[in-house]
């Protein structure tokens, strides 16, 4: 595969012959699309002082869509050609039956480039690269004596996408992804412990690569896993619980945000189905879905539908306001689409997905809430969770996480899970902080099979009655 820049319509379609043959397949269709996109990937893991694995990978290939009503004819192929192009159009069309529809307006076009694109893979050499992989592991492990492993892991890659639509708007988008991530195991007494820590976002590998931004990443790392050497096993029961700012955001984006993506408020599957302008939090809490800011691992200049991207509030001051939308669901409920119609590749049909979703500042000092819990539990970091959309119910691990009594932070506790509902814990805010904080650039979001890149955020919050699971009686 080339490293030219994709241009399928110069080097392997006919534009002409290409919008002919959608415009057939969507003759009497509510909306469709050719999506075209070539995605190259490396990712290169050192782990115990030694290369793990080397990755390349490398796709090319187009989806076609034709939408009627509820319905969608989706047909996508490895081979961009004519003939590929034709027999796709025809499988979509059987979605069309004898049409009716009417074409859905286009999505306006917008010359706003939220990110570079420059190929993050050609920053450094692959001896570069490794070396560098070599350097992160030295320092980590002169960092501390208790240090006894050192994984990290380089990973870049650039997404080039065309869509075509049936009056013949063409948009394109240049994707970058870079992420650096490390990880420490320290043992102590017989005891060992984990830490990890990564970042990174839509621009080049050469911003990661500078100690400036990979040493803080290990020292984090470390301490984390040196706090948890000393950690207690994590009490169980009913308690107040303070989250920290950033990447605990990750709550909000599981327990609330997927249950404001339009299909699941479309189909009343959603705990909030059926809540518009209605009191879904308390007061002071406005959450955000903005894929507007410069450089975020979750931004878009536009979705893959061609929707510009925009900042979406879905919850002001409490009361539900928006959902997100893609294209057909929007057009189903009567209102216009988010730019939140993502796909994972040209092999899988666009759905309603999430952005950088996060929650905006109070007034609250952050120390002021933490001063304030009385018996509970301070969580800083997370793990993995779940989410039952139809009752938002959740459950999340903490991966650094204390016990607070009369205000006092004490002894670190290990084994918590946080477990509860959305919609409950949403009314149970009772304090939020003024140190609004995004996450460094970690998040990946699944749904219904598909992948994609996030970004969350959120300040300190106090929520009141969640249930911790825990070890510890």
């Amino acid at each position: 595969m080339s490293d030219a820049p994709f241009r399928p319509f110069d080097t392997l379609l006919d534009e002409a012959t290409a919008l002919a043959t959608l415009r057939a397949a969507t003759a009497g269709a509510d909306d469709g699309e050719l999506f075209l996109e070539r995605k190259r990937s490396e990712a290169i893991v050192l782990d115990d002082g030694r290369i793990k694995t080397a990755s390349y990978d490398a796709s090319e290939g187009f989806g076609l869509r034709a939408v009627r009503g509820e319905v969608a004819g989706y047909a996508h192929s490895t081979e961009i050609s004519e003939s590929a192009l034709i027999r796709a159009s025809e499988t979509a069309r059987l979605a069309v039956g004898d049409g009716g529809g009417t074409m859905a307006p286009p999505p306006k076009g917008t010359n706003i480039r939220l990110y570079g694109d420059r190929d993050p893979m050609a920053d450094a050499t692959f001896a570069g690269k490794i070396d560098l992989l070599k350097e992160i592991d030295a320092y980590g492990r002169s960092l501390d004596p208790r240090v006894v492993q050192v994984s990290a892991t380089i990973a870049a890659g650039l997404q080039e996408v065309e869509i075509l639509r049936p009056e013949g708007l063409r948009l394109s988008d240049i994707r970058p992804m870079a992420r650096i991530n490390v990880s420490v195991i320290v043992e102590q007494n017989g005891r060992r412990e984990q830490g990890g820590m990564g970042g990174g976002g839509r621009f080049g590998l050469s911003r990661l690569m500078e100690p400036s931004h990979w040493q803080p990443l290990l020292r984090e790392a470390l301490r984390i896993a040196l706090v948890n050497l000393d950690a207690v096993p994590a009490p169980a029961g009913v308690m107040d619980v303070v989250l920290g700012p950033g990447w605990p955001g990750i709550l909000l984006h599981e327990a609330i945000g997927h249950g404001l993506e339009g299909d699941f408020n479309r189909k009343k599957t959603s705990a909030f189905a059926g809540l518009m302008g209605q009191m879904i939090a308390a007061k002071g809490v406005t959450v955000l879905d903005d894929g507007t800011i410069p450089d975020r691992r979750g931004s878009i200049s536009v979705d893959d539908e061609g929707t510009p991207s925009a900042r979406n509030v879905l919850i002001e001051d409490g009361r539900l306001v928006g959902y997100m939308q893609d294209r057909q669901n929007a057009r189903l409920m009567g209102v216009a689409a988010t730019g939140n119609g993502r796909r994972e590749s040209y092999a899988h049909i666009p759905m309603p997905r999430m952005t950088n979703t996060y929650m905006l500042s109070g007034q609250d000092d952050p120390a002021g809430i933490v001063a304030s819990l009385k018996d509970g539990i301070y969580a800083v970091g997370f793990g993995g969770g779940q989410v039952d959309i139809t009752n938002g119910k959740f459950v999340f691990s903490c991966t650094e996480a204390y016990r607070v009594r009369n205000g006092v932070v004490g002894e670190a506790v290990k084994g918590a899970t946080l477990i509860g509902d959305g919609a409950t814990a949403l009314k149970q805010i009772r304090a939020i902080g003024n140190d609004l904080a995004l996450d460094p650039g970690i998040g990946n979001c699944g749904k219904a099979g598909q992948w994609v890149p996030v970004g969350v955020g959120q300040p300190t919050l106090l929520i009141g009655g969640l249930t911790v699971g825990g070890s510890a009686a």
